[in-house]
């Protein structure tokens, strides 16, 4: 008889992740069992071998008819339960596929025909060096920080050429499903063997890559999002974090990891590399590499052999001699783009807000519309002619009278993506408008109409982040930021990082060529720091400047930071247990933490639950998982360590 440790994937009692089974069959570390746990039929994987224990152990009921997981991905499930303080079930219910038990009909390919074909090319000095340190290092984690259109993507390229020439697969992750077509475009010109995995397939797809990664005998290329780390893949050589800056590398939702730091643990158990490529590396991300002594591979100059740097106009906002012909797009702007579409070139224009108006109010008395859920302004879409909460989706009419004093002076205010589209098609009726943001049908993303752009089948391309992701249009030869400095007023420390982040990569989707370009840039706070640094993309200087600051108020990557999050539907419940706990932790830990709140959270109420938070701060990361694990009630409160964001 085998005794194992077996972790279920359902949560039966807190603080347990596994329980010892005994088999007849001699089982393997990583293999997927039939158990019944309590009364309930459930899966579970082994994670160890184990002696019979002094009591009587239930029998596995079946091996399930998959191979065993790679080893290497059941240690890092197990790290990541521990790390983030998350149970090991809820962490095994990410890795496994719904409906792991059905059975399906056979899967049919569908081949890729990439939209360009960039086969022949020349590596510069730059790439060259690059590809040579990152293929002699030790395993373990690179910073590759080029600047925007240096050919970071030609050098994960031959990396993984590399890899699979050795017989091992590469991981490729990008931040957005939106950004997997163009990636998939560059690498399927060179590697027959891709898998394409991303929440936007059905479930019978995700089911039929992780199937096909299981059992896969020769190397692979994977491409997608975060959750691609999760594919069971066997002998990983490369990891690609791209644009590693981008805070969706953060999951917010249990298991509440960071992509970059899950990366480098799974990358340990292969004995593989990590390459973090980014033109604005996270600030936290480049202080560790250099304290670590990791190497930090700088590309400072563009892949084109001949690039023309963009001419740069910051507009300021408060002066309203810029805006004669229009109230938010600026004259230079209008000009811009004008002298884009006759010269049959494309524009792009990015606003990180969605919809058409961001509130609606009423003029005569002052009543604002607001979410009964969430109690923030819903936003308004025209197309649809709805009121919108970003929140919870939950939608209203729009009132032709204001419902308190029936005025009928009822306005809408705040810029949107919607509503600048809307202007545009006034200002071009014969342009090629097209909108990229969360609010696109399945057959309208970025990801469904790469090919459209490419070609420059599109004049004008309107959107929120994910245009200004890594996009590579070579037509494009101007980019317009309707108001830079949206985010600096957020309540979070990475506000200004954020906002940096964002005008620069904005910026770079342009002057990757020789065609002469344009980007302008209008902000109501042109002297700020994030914006004068964001234009011209001087990344050492905002970093020494952050840098600093953060080391003289103790935020990361000096300090750690836990999250702690109560929400009832109750507001005084809300506050009572929040307020309760506080007081724990303070007579518990005074001495070696600092606690912020309890205070209410940035939505301080959402889908009809009121969120009061606490922000713990610590260098003794130790001390944040014991508050997590042994302070925290297991219902009513959310936990987060490291998040990126406080809002």
């Amino acid at each position: 008889m085998h005794y194992y440790e077996i972790a279920p994937t359902i949560i039966s009692r807190r603080g347990i992740s596994s329980y010892t089974y005994h088999s007849e069959a001699t089982l393997s570390i990583g293999a997927i069992v039939h158990i019944t746990l309590g009364r309930k039929p459930t899966h579970g994987i082994v994670v160890s071998a184990t002696i019979k224990p002094p009591y009587d152990t239930k029998p596995i009921d079946s091996p399930h008819d998959t191979p065993p997981l790679p080893e290497a991905l059941v240690n890092t499930a197990l790290w990541l339960s521990t790390y983030y303080a998350t149970p090991l079930a809820t962490v095994l219910q990410t890795i496994l596929p719904r409906g792991l038990d059905t059975k399906r009909r056979a899967f049919k390919k569908v081949a890729i025909t990439p939209v360009r074909n960039r086969t022949n090319f020349v590596f510069n000095e730059s790439q060259r060096a690059a590809i040579q340190t990152i293929s002699t290092m030790t395993p373990g984690t690179a910073l590759l920080h080029g600047v925007t259109g240096s050919g970071k993507t030609l050098v994960y390229i031959e990396l993984a050429r590399q890899m699979l020439d050795a017989g091992k697969s590469a991981l490729i992750l990008v931040p957005e499903i939106a950004l997997t077509s163009q990636l998939v475009d560059e690498f399927s010109a060179h590697f027959p063997h891709i898998l394409v995995a991303h929440s936007r397939q059905t479930e019978a797809e995700r089911h039929h890559i992780w199937l096909t990664a299981l059992t896969a005998t020769a190397p692979y290329v994977v491409i997608g999002p975060r959750s691609a780390l999760f594919i069971p893949i066997k002998h990983i050589g490369l990891i690609v974090v791209d644009e590693c800056h981008e805070t969706s590398y953060k999951q917010d939702q249990s298991p509440r990891y960071y992509a970059p730091r899950l990366a480098a643990v799974l990358a340990s158990h292969h004995q593989a590399n990590v390459v973090l490529g980014s033109a604005t590396p996270p600030v936290s991300e480049y202080f560790l590499a250099e304290q670590h002594r990791r190497p930090v591979i700088s590309m400072p100059t563009r892949a084109h052999p001949s690039p023309t740097a963009p001419t740069i106009t910051l507009v300021d906002m408060t002066k309203r001699t810029h805006f004669r012909h229009h109230r938010f797009l600026s004259d230079h702007l209008i000009q811009s783009i004008t002298q884009s579409l006759a010269g049959h070139h494309q524009t792009l224009i990015f606003h990180n807000r969605r919809g058409s108006a961001s509130t609606t109010l009423c003029e005569h008395c002052g009543w604002i519309d607001l979410c009964p859920r969430c109690d923030i302004p819903r936003t308004l879409h025209t197309d649809s002619h709805l009121l919108r909460c970003h929140l919870c989706s939950q939608t209203a009419r729009v009132p032709t009278s204001c419902p308190m004093c029936q005025s009928v002076g009822v306005i809408h205010r705040g810029i949107g993506t919607k509503l600048i589209e809307t202007e545009l098609r006034k200002l071009f009726p014969d342009a090629r408008i097209a909108r990229f943001d969360g609010d696109n049908s399945t057959d309208t993303t970025l990801d469904k109409r790469y090919g459209e752009l490419y070609r420059g089948e599109i004049d004008i391309i309107i959107g929120t982040q994910v245009i200004a992701k890594g996009i590579d249009l070579p037509l494009l030869d101007t980019v317009g930021v309707i108001q830079a400095d949206a985010g600096l007023s957020l309540p979070d420390f990475i506000a200004a990082e954020r906002t940096f982040q964002l005008v620069s990569q904005v910026i770079g989707r342009v002057g990757r060529t020789d065609l002469p370009a344009t980007a302008i840039v209008q902000s109501y706070q042109p002297a700020h720091p994030a914006i004068t640094y964001g234009i011209a993309q001087d990344y050492s200087a905002f970093y020494h400047d952050t840098i600093a600051e953060r080391r003289r108020y103790n935020y990361p990557p000096f300090s750690h930071l836990l999250r702690l999050t109560c929400s009832y539907k109750s507001e005084a419940l809300t506050v009572a247990h929040a307020q309760q706990l506080a007081a724990q932790l303070r007579k518990s830990y005074n001495d070696s933490i600092t606690l912020f709140g309890p205070t209410p959270s940035f939505y301080e109420r959402q889908r009809d639950q009121y969120r009061w938070q606490i922000i713990v701060k610590s260098s003794n990361r130790a001390l944040l998982l014991e508050i997590a694990n042994h302070h925290v009630p297991a219902t009513h409160w959310q936990c987060d360590i490291d998040p990126l964001s406080l809002l």
